[in-house]
């Protein structure tokens, strides 16, 4: 199997190089046949992500892995209409960062060059498989996917379309490659695979840390999102209400919903039985002071304080001042979105700059944390982690740069 996939790694390798090369029409050709190509497979795909759901309903999956791994048609008009959108994001290869003249007559530039051989490895979500190769397209890389086994055959017939689409335009196949190993003995050696430029683990806690253990590849981690709205003292109520209940009940199985509750003492009394009423049909589990206020509360666990639930379920904390709730984001928090709702711009500003977290949000729901909500485009994940990208990565997060250094006959003394 080893032999197999870096003869895989090797082929991707040779693709990535002459994707690396193409003009931003043909990378754009490829993007439009591919939407094409999966618009007529639809049913085809649906079929096949039918048998996947089937499975993993006999295998007990939740409802939340449920909702990532179901294809519908709508979906599969979005993953489509996700590959035409990327014709109209700018080709980020080639790009001038930055220009300089040194002293001795060297001309410098920084240009934006395409990273190589991307790996992404995800659970579920087949349309992960379908945005994550066009935005590496895109970006002149060739990709590596490995998917988990609940998603296989979805996998299989998304790759399938987009590899097909490939070949019409003349670009090499190979340039999107599917690892159908989906055993733990495989997900290892790709984590170790050489070819890799760079891996993207898409997954919950245990697919990270295991990546976080065992790769010997560069890694940008697309963490976990325990994320926080935090509701001060000054919060306008019918803002806050509806902030929390949309970051909580919007989607509830993504990385981006709200999983925990900050109020201050001094509305907590006012505010959390009207968030409780919108949040009916959510858990809620509770510090003493949040649990005195509703009593139907449970109680809640440090353990659950630090949990990405991705399911209906809240857990709450009543904090005396907004220094309070920092420190109780910086203790549990995992550093991918959090909130504050307030009218005072004193408490916004220090939140802002005290909050560690790819991204800190006024008075806005934490699910706004998405490329495409943020102008970027498609994203192939959002990373937790500071280098060399953080927050959701679109298009200029899957590339590099290299110094362009042009002279005329200089020589170092």
């Amino acid at each position: 199997m080893a032999l197999d996939l870096h003869d895989l790694g090797r082929r991707a390798r040779a693709a990535a190089r002459v994707v690396a090369g193409a003009g931003t029409t043909v990378k754009d050709a490829a993007l439009v046949a591919a939407a094409e190509l999966v618009e007529a497979r639809a049913d085809e795909l649906l079929v096949a992500n039918r048998a996947d759901v089937d499975r993993a309903v006999d295998a007990g999956a939740s409802p939340a892995q449920l909702d990532r791994l179901t294809l519908t048609h709508l979906r599969v008009q979005a993953m489509a209409a996700g590959l035409r959108a990327l014709c109209a994001q700018a080709d980020p290869v080639g790009e001038v960062v930055g220009g300089w003249v040194r002293p001795n007559g060297l001309r410098v530039t920084q240009v934006r060059v395409p990273l190589g051989v991307i790996g992404v490895i995800y659970e579920n979500r087949p349309n992960v498989t379908s945005d994550a190769a066009g935005l590496c397209l895109k970006a002149g890389n060739a990709i590596m996917l490995r998917g988990s086994s609940s998603a296989l055959r979805s996998n299989q017939a998304v790759v399938g379309a987009l590899r097909d689409a490939l070949g019409k335009v003349g670009l090499p196949e190979d340039a999107v490659t599917l690892v159908e190993d989906t055993e733990r003995s495989g997900a290892l050696a790709f984590m170790q695979l050489d070819a890799l430029d760079c891996l993207i683990p898409r997954g919950g806690h245990s697919l990270v840390a295991s990546v976080r253990q065992h790769a010997t590849v560069p890694t940008v981690i697309d963490g976990d999102g325990n994320c926080h709205v935090y509701v001060d003292a000054r919060a306008d109520p019918a803002m806050a209400v509806a902030i929390v209940a949309n970051a909580k009940l919007q989607r509830p199985g993504v990385c981006n919903a709200a999983e925990s509750l900050l109020v201050h003492r001094d509305v907590a009394a006012t505010l959390l039985p009207q968030m409780a009423e919108a949040l009916r049909g959510v858990e809620l589990v509770g510090d003493a002071r949040a649990r005195a206020v509703v009593p139907t509360m449970g109680a809640a666990t440090d353990e659950d304080y630090a949990t990405e639930f991705l399911a209906p379920k809240l857990s709450v904390a009543v904090v005396d001042d907004l220094e309070a709730a920092v420190a109780h984001i910086a203790r549990f928090g995992s550093g991918h979105s959090e909130a504050i709702v307030t009218e005072d711009l004193r408490a916004a500003e220090r939140f802002v700059a005290e909050v560690d977290a790819a991204a800190v949000l006024v008075n806005a729901s934490t699910r706004f944390v998405d490329g495409a909500e943020l102008g970027l485009g498609a994203e192939i994940g959002i990373s937790t982690q500071k280098l060399h990208a953080r927050g959701p990565m679109g298009l200029r997060a899957l590339t590099s740069v290299k110094y362009v250094v042009r002279g005329d006959g200089q020589v170092r003394t």
